[in-house]
């Protein structure tokens, strides 16, 4: 397994297929100074080892303030339970929040891993198209990018001139059981795309830089839905 690793001043990645666990989505951690902010929370099992990771970076895990929710599977709030019980307010759109909350294994996904979800109250509801969390000295701007669930965000910031974006599965998959939408999902994905990002954090795959390689990235999965 490789350990946890500085992606950017302030950024770094804590948990993973690579590093926790093989289910588990990437799991980024933004460091605001005097707050932390979990960007997704895993499929739940690894959940002492990335509070455990945080602390291998030399980081305080009681500063832990905030998970935010990119969107509703299992592979990524199956954690939601363990950080929330430390303290930790969750952050989720609304139009995800059915599955956070009330754990519909339908929205989740988690009949496709065949484990049980804990369901959790959403501390910080995100409404309309964009909305900023601030950790901090750092403010997350949450933007809403709906196509692989209707409530589906992807975050970003600006760190000393470069623009860093957490695009969790931009590369599906779509199931229309729990909302995906792909007119949508194209959409969402132009959005991306005019972000001009400099590094992409993603979901499963992990981080993608410089600028060009982020938008071959996203243009590689517009092209290949395009042609299904």
């Amino acid at each position: 397994m490789k350990k946890p690793e500085r992606v950017a001043e302030g950024v770094y990645i804590v948990g993973g297929p690579q590093i926790t666990d093989g289910r588990d989505c990437c799991v980024y951690l933004v460091d605001g100074g005097t707050e932390l902010a979990l960007v997704d929370a895993g499929l739940g099992y690894s959940s002492r080892s990335i509070l455990e990771n945080i602390e291998k970076l030399g980081l305080d895990k009681s500063l832990l303030k905030y998970i935010i929710v990119t969107h509703g599977h299992i592979d990524h709030i199956g954690g939601l339970s363990y950080f929330r019980e430390l303290g930790a307010q969750v952050v989720c759109h609304q139009l995800d929040c059915k599955a956070v909350s009330e754990g519909k294994p339908e929205l989740t996904a988690a009949w496709y891993y065949r484990v049980n979800y804990r369901p959790v109250q959403v501390d910080i509801v995100l409404k309309g198209d964009l909305q900023d969390v601030v950790v901090g000295n750092r403010a997350l701007h949450c933007l809403h990018t709906p196509g692989h669930t209707p409530g589906g965000i992807s975050p970003y910031l600006d760190v000393n001139g470069a623009r860093i974006l957490f695009g969790q599965d931009i590369h599906g998959p779509f199931d229309s059981s729990w909302g995906a939408n792909m007119k949508l999902w194209r959409e969402s994905m132009r959005k991306l795309i005019n972000l001009n990002a400099d590094i992409l954090c993603e979901g499963h795959f992990g981080i993608y830089k410089p600028a060009e390689e982020v938008r071959k990235y996203i243009e590689y999965y517009l092209g290949y839905y395009s042609r299904k």
